[in-house]
């Protein structure tokens, strides 16, 4: 195991790309936000990001996420492996044009899922580079599943299980609203923000969470809650913030409080 000091930072897919417009990279935000993450310093870092426009629309037309149906379906997933891997790219680029020593790991070379959950994660590799001072970069991806043949394994899932597997200090994730609301603040204007949230009262205000109005075949902000239950548990506190307002990646990462959602166990 690596040291307890790890932090995981998850960058959504609505963060840098243009999830109305398939295969657009927000290449300006993915650029500012590695110049964010350069000037945090952070030690023991695990960078997560979602999918976005590049991952998202290929697997909904050929529905990859409910599984091996028809062979019609694997050109589908060649595709949405390859379009996750074209965004990964991007953002490596980015990372190691700002001295960053990121390493991407794919997660379909080393994550085998059960009916949607993580069944096996050979996370040995990924371990012995934290250790030496890599960050590890992985994303959502489409897995091998002992039960459905494959499927969608999110970022978020990804997030979860690095930081319960790692016992990690803290997670943030950047999305593109303020926080946690108890409305969808892009369509309710007097949608009203959580500052600070415990366990017990993030389980009660589940059932008010929006979901994503874009596409999003890993089950938008309600699905993000969900995956993160389990490093809650733990006692891993998760700030949600925007991402996309610049200095808020980069204050979150340095410790600095910013507007946006903490939850914490207690």
């Amino acid at each position: 195991m690596s040291e307890a000091r790890t932090t995981i930072i998850k960058i959504g897919g609505s963060v840098i790309t243009d999830k109305n417009i398939e295969l657009t990279p927000q290449t300006q935000t993915i650029d500012r936000l590695a110049g964010e993450i350069q000037e945090a310093a952070v030690k023991n870092l695990i960078i997560v990001h979602g999918g976005g426009s590049f991952g998202h629309p290929s697997a909904e037309r050929n529905a990859i996420k409910q599984g091996f149906k028809n062979s019609s379906q694997i050109m589908g997933l060649v595709e949405t492996h390859h379009f996750m891997t074209v965004l990964n790219g991007l953002i490596m680029d980015s990372l190691i044009t700002h001295n960053l020593p990121a390493i991407a790991i794919m997660p379909s070379s080393c994550v085998v899922t059960n009916d949607g959950r993580i069944r096996s994660f050979e996370s040995t590799p990924l371990e012995m580079l934290l250790k030496m001072g890599f960050s590890p970069v992985l994303y959502g991806d489409a897995v091998p599943d002992v039960k459905l043949g494959f499927t969608v394994l999110s970022g978020d899932q990804l997030v979860s299980a690095l930081a319960t597997r790692l016992g990690a200090q803290r997670i943030i994730v950047g999305v593109d609203v303020d926080g946690l609301f108890d409305a969808d603040p892009k369509v309710e204007k007097m949608a009203r923000r959580f500052s600070h949230l415990s366990l017990d009262e993030l389980r009660q205000i589940q059932g008010s969470l929006g979901k994503s109005t874009a596409c999003d075949v890993t089950g938008g902000m309600f699905g993000k809650i969900l995956e993160l239950l389990p490093a809650l548990e733990q006692g891993i506190p998760v700030t949600i913030l925007n991402a996309t307002k610049p200095g808020r990646v980069c204050d979150a990462l340095k410790g600095i409080c910013i507007e946006g959602t903490l939850i914490e166990k207690e």
